[in-house]
């Protein structure tokens, strides 16, 4: 089939594709698959239910697979055992939403506004899942020489903890050529983004118990020990606040930065200091962030250590005089190639040990750091898409989040991964108000199919 065959229909079915993709997308957003939630569980089995069945509707083989934890949608269509096979990564567990931070709209329903979609799950991971199955269909209805598979995981928004339960069990039905992952973000609208590494993540939880009970400060401040300060102290000689610089000797022994190159490739991804604090909603920065290349830097390419959170004592209104008898913190740090997570442990918790050694630190939720090629056929293919599909050819770029299954798939299906992302800053990952878009899944439908194209050629 020659390409002007292949792409004649395109975008009539891209157009009369519209109302299935924003029906289906509907029905996901309103089940709210909200993976850290115990309590969602029965919601979770049935996205799973209706994700087997979006797949079984296009001729699919397609089931929830259960595991310890949330199943995992697997689905194949084997069009000969001469083609290549590629394997389509998505996720569609979602993060908690807090309706009060809506805007007068439930973050469960499904809202379109003209070209607009808006609800939990719209960007991440829900609306690109969709794009890259109706490209899918089209692929196959049109005759392109591939095997299809698709791997719909519901435990991502977690750190994928029965991801590796699923791939060891499945194995021989997950063998594929190549892997390909839409869960990533671009810079800019402005500027298509193929990313190529992800940070890891290695989390903690510091606690400190100081006495049995909230005792009266009257009585005892001065004597008694306050948990919450000294956890302060403790965080506080961890790292500079100010400049996200870590304290801890040995943090920083096996980071390598970017090359020149890829540091060239970072500037040019449309990156803009100002767009990108408008489109997060930041005020300012830290202050040792000079420029726009230390911005990308600090987000793409270089470790970090975050405080998410601290607990103890009263939080009610106004002032409870109290000395705090516990507290806690949630700690993570991002991890970037060539860092292990459980050194990292190590280091963390040997520091906090020096410092104050009635401080207990756990060491949760831990995940590899990802570094791919963005050189090679499959990344040739990636940008050849999308400037077919969006006009210019894409930067490329690392992603400053992690993705637990990557690493998975890349210890035990020893396949390339490619990052085909759609989502924009402005959509809101984890954020109030999340939000998907027409043009970027039309554009996405295009893009995987040009992609699929390409890798075709490959075997």
């Amino acid at each position: 089939m020659t390409n002007n065959g292949l792409y004649k229909n395109i975008d009539s079915y891209i157009r009369s594709s519209r109302p299935e993709f924003e029906d289906k997308l509907a029905a996901l957003v309103e089940t709210p698959s909200v993976s850290s939630d115990p309590g969602a569980l029965p919601d979770i089995r049935r996205c799973g239910e209706l994700a087997a069945q979006y797949l079984r509707d296009l001729g699919i083989k397609a089931e929830p697979i259960p595991t310890p934890g949330n199943p995992v949608v697997m689905g194949s269509i084997v069009n000969s055992q001469k083609y290549p096979t590629v394997t389509i990564y998505n996720h569609l567990d979602v993060q908690p939403a807090d309706a009060s931070e809506w805007k007068n709209k439930a973050p469960f329903t499904f809202h379109k506004v003209g070209d607009r979609y808006e609800g939990r799950g719209t960007t991440d991971d829900k609306g690109p899942a969709l794009a890259a199955m109706l490209a899918v269909r089209y692929a196959v209805e049109n005759g392109l020489p591939l095997n299809f598979k698709f791997i719909w995981e519901l435990e991502e928004e977690i750190g994928s903890p029965h991801f590796e339960y699923f791939v060891k069990r499945n194995k021989g039905h997950l063998i594929t050529d190549s892997i390909l992952v839409s869960d990533t973000i671009w810079i800019s609208r402005k500027q298509p983004a193929v990313a190529y590494g992800l940070r890891g993540l290695q989390g903690f939880l510091f606690k400190l118990e100081t006495h049995s009970k909230d005792v009266h400060s009257g009585l005892v401040g001065g004597a008694a020990r306050n948990p919450i300060g000294e956890l302060a102290q403790v965080i506080s000689q961890c790292y500079d606040a100010r400049t996200g610089k870590v304290k801890i000797p040995g943090f920083y022994e096996d980071v390598v930065p970017p090359t020149k190159d890829e540091l060239n490739n970072f500037v040019n991804s449309g990156f803009t200091s100002k767009g990108y604090m408008k489109a997060h909603e930041l005020k300012s920065l830290r202050p040792n962030l000079k420029t726009e290349a230390d911005v990308l830097k600090a987000f793409m390419a270089a470790p970090t250590f975050e405080v998410h959170g601290i607990t103890g004592g009263y939080t009610g209104p106004g002032v409870k005089t109290i000395v705090p008898y516990h507290a806690e913190a949630k700690i993570s740090t991002r991890l970037v190639p060539h860092q292990r997570p459980a050194k990292i442990a190590k280091l963390v918790k040997d520091f906090v040990k020096e410092i104050n050694p009635d401080v207990k630190v756990e060491a949760i939720q831990s995940l590899e750091p990802f570094s791919g090629d963005f050189e090679g056929a499959y990344a040739d293919a990636a940008r050849v898409a999308m400037k077919f599909a969006f006009g210019k050819e894409p930067a490329f770029t690392r992603e400053g989040g992690s993705i637990g299954a990557v690493v998975t798939m890349q210890k035990h299906l020893r396949a390339p991964i490619t990052f085909l992302g759609l989502s924009l800053p402005e959509h809101g990952y984890h954020a109030k108000n999340e939000n998907f878009d027409w043009g970027q899944a039309a554009g996405g439908i295009k893009m995987f199919v040009k992609y699929f194209e390409e890798i075709a050629k490959l075997k």
